[in-house]
């Protein structure tokens, strides 16, 4: 009987982001965004399709589409080093737009195979933060997710 682990930690995670050098593959290098404090997760839910006939007295269903919800949030510790790397970050996206090349995300996991990968459009100017009394300063940067890619072999992301 093989031992199994007991589940992965959090410690070590890491944030990352690329740059499509042909358009529609992925890349193979990826860039840390430090002091990322919290990523959250893509829910995936199905969409259905009503599949009933007439003759049916109750509504009869098949799975559609998955939904991601559109909406991605990453949370970064507020540093004058942590938003210029969030503006070189989105300089890109725009220079790879330009180009018709997307911008991908990796969420890096110590210890695992695989990485969690999204394609996603960060804001175009970095949110205020929030502001409150004896607390980390932190930043909420929204993404919208253009497309889901799931688990893929990880590439651990380095400084930029």
């Amino acid at each position: 009987m093989a031992v199994q682990e007991a589940g992965l930690s959090t410690l070590g995670v890491k944030f990352g982001y690329a740059v499509e050098t042909v358009a529609g593959t992925q890349p193979s290098t990826f860039t840390q965004l430090e002091r990322c404090n919290a990523i959250a997760g893509i829910e995936l839910s199905t969409e259905t399709i009503d599949a009933s006939a007439l003759e049916d007295y109750i509504t009869k269903y098949i799975a559609g589409r998955q939904d991601s919800g559109g909406e991605w949030t990453i949370t970064f510790n507020y540093t004058a080093e942590v938003a210029t790397q969030l503006q070189t970050m989105i300089s890109a996206y725009n220079t790879a737009k330009a180009s018709n090349l997307k911008t991908w995300f990796e969420v890096w996991i110590p210890n695992a195979t695989n990485g969690f990968y999204v394609v996603a459009q960060p804001p175009q100017r970095l949110p205020m933060p929030e502001f409150s009394q004896n607390e980390l300063l932190t930043i909420e940067v929204g993404f919208a997710v253009e497309d889901y890619k799931g688990e893929l072999t990880a590439i651990e992301p380095t400084a930029g």
